[in-house]
């Protein structure tokens, strides 16, 4: 791996599928991904509704594909990869952020993690005594927890967004094993969630045969993240073998002191990556890495469910709440996050969204099937026309407000609390080998 390589360019959607190819290879991403591996392209959805910065763009996930396939990595070999929580639907996640409609242009399989026939095994079985090593995991399951059989001796590549995050400051690569490789329990490890990424980063290590993360900076989120956000347009593009320096890259951008950022810090004494600007070398476009968004961070406008969750995990409300998280109690938090993010906040700020709509990545984004690319043409630059401005657009507060009864009531029927035993796996064994739900 080159520790502490990461490449940053400048892009449009003129540029941008070339930008993407040119990325990869200057972070030196086919020395690190063995050509005779499954690859997962790990998808982020932090918000199964489309929001600037919050999820893996269309045009990013696109710009891999096509990267890989034109030099030469078996489409085959590829697929899709998605997991879930109990509050995010994947399924409406990969359809409203059209990343179901660049997989399936592919042909390329589509894996969502938490569907019946994927096996779930064992962490000891995955990564034996490296799991004496754990900082946070063994405390927070004790009785040990399950990682996805399919992950193990595949490469990896994570598709995350520029933005900021309300637990962790900023969130980029290492966060986004976060979903894939732990269960629907994984808000138990909210509390240390610092250490729980260090650890994540040591199980990949493990198991990958090969990492590396491309980051989509073309919207960039500030704000109380991942969700409830001011996005805006960046135009740039990262990509790193080095999953620290990637994080602390764009952490740098976005205005913060990466070695401040505890996860960063954490991960770059731990000599798992580099986390020290100083020590990165940028390759590509140097000047746009050193730019200085100046974002206000995550906790300066917190959302009225962001201050919650801070005293539930860290505050006042620690010790008469947080427990009830670990229980057969813990859907009131479910339905209380549907409840304020898809019923109430995201219908009532549609204005964002539409205003950001007018740009060119958000015309982009709107007219995507109406000015789709063959799928087969990989050397085309990307997009000189992105389609007609969104002129007016529909409020479409009440199909969103619908749409989060629905998610509503999946959150109740999917908890892990009720659903766990439904969800077994055909490798289970007396310990509850297959469950996902289990810890």
């Amino acid at each position: 791996m080159q520790a502490g390589r990461v490449a940053v360019l400048r892009t449009s959607p003129a540029t941008v599928l070339e930008d993407y190819h040119r990325l990869m290879n200057l972070a030196g991403y086919q020395d690190e991904l063995p050509r005779d591996r499954d690859t997962a392209l790990k998808i982020n959805i932090s918000w199964h509704f489309f929001y600037p910065a919050s999820s893996t763009t269309p045009w990013q996930l696109e710009g891999v594909i096509r990267a890989m396939k034109r030099d030469g990595y078996d489409p085959g070999l590829l697929h899709g990869c998605h997991n879930r929580t109990v509050v995010i639907d994947a399924h409406l996640g990969e359809r409203e952020n059209k990343q179901l409609a660049v997989i399936e242009a592919h042909g390329l399989r589509n894996i969502h993690l938490y569907d019946e026939d994927e096996e779930w095994v064992d962490i000891r079985e995955a990564v034996g005594d490296l799991a004496d090593r754990f900082i946070a995991l063994n405390d927070v399951y004790p009785r040990g927890f399950m990682i996805p059989r399919r992950l193990i001796g595949e490469n990896i590549i994570h598709l995350p967004t520029v933005k900021t995050h309300v637990f962790t400051t900023t969130t980029g690569a290492m966060k986004n094993a976060f979903g894939g490789l732990l269960n629907e329990h994984r808000h138990w490890t909210h509390p240390v969630i610092h250490e729980t990424l260090v650890d994540l980063l040591m199980i990949q290590k493990k198991i990958h045969s090969g990492i590396f993360a491309v980051m989509d900076g073309t919207f960039a989120g500030d704000g109380p993240g991942p969700r409830c956000m001011v996005p805006y347009v960046k135009n740039v593009i990262l990509a790193s073998a080095d999953q620290v320096a990637i994080d602390a890259a764009a952490a740098r951008m976005m205005g913060f002191d990466p070695l401040k950022l505890k996860y960063i810090r954490m991960a770059h004494d731990a000599g798992l990556g580099c986390g020290d600007p100083r020590e990165i070398e940028i390759m590509g476009d140097r000047d746009a890495a050193e730019e200085n968004w100046h974002f206000n961070g995550p906790f300066k406008k917190m959302t009225f469910a962001s201050r919650m969750q801070h005293k539930i995990y860290w505050g006042p409300l620690k010790k008469p709440l947080e427990w009830s998280l670990k229980t057969v109690l813990a859907p009131w938090a479910y339905i209380a996050s549907v409840l304020y993010h898809d019923s109430f906040w995201y219908p009532t700020h549609q204005r964002i969204i539409n205003d950001i709509l007018h740009s060119e990545w958000g015309r982009l984004f709107h007219n995507w099937e109406a000015v789709a690319l063959d799928p087969d043409d990989l050397e085309t630059p990307g997009w000189k026309d992105v389609g007609e401005d969104p002129v007016e657009l529909h409020n479409e507060a009440m199909r969103y407000f619908m749409n989060s009864m629905r998610i509503l009531g999946l959150a109740i029927r999917e908890a892990p609390e009720f659903a766990a035993r439904r969800r077994r796996r055909v490798s289970g064994d007396g310990k509850g080998g297959g469950r996902k739900g289990d810890a």
